[in-house]
């Protein structure tokens, strides 16, 4: 079952978001939904970024599901699109 990340991942929200991705650590596989994400600062994405080049470098698995286009749009503009996963139109083949 995926993690839902939450409707804002605005700076004021990054401390609330790493003690969510925090617990999640060492999971073996990790699913996180970005279908709810609607508003979106740079320090919440460069936290998901870290987060998943952490996971990475241990040896395991992130994948973010349904990002919202509000999510997509922030991370094309940081240019994080790819390393997040989220450079793909919802209707293209994976």
């Amino acid at each position: 079952m995926p993690l839902s990340l939450q409707a804002d991942l605005g700076i004021e929200q990054v401390t609330d978001l790493q003690a969510t991705l925090q617990s999640h650590l060492d999971d073996a596989t990790l699913e996180l939904s970005g279908a709810e994400v609607r508003r979106v600062h740079t320090a919440g994405l460069q936290l998901l970024h870290a987060f998943i080049r952490e996971r990475a470098a241990r040896g395991l698995s992130t994948t973010i599901t349904l990002p919202s286009p509000t999510l997509v749009e922030a991370a094309r503009q940081l240019a994080l699109a790819v390393s997040l996963g989220v450079d793909k139109d919802p209707g293209e083949p994976a």
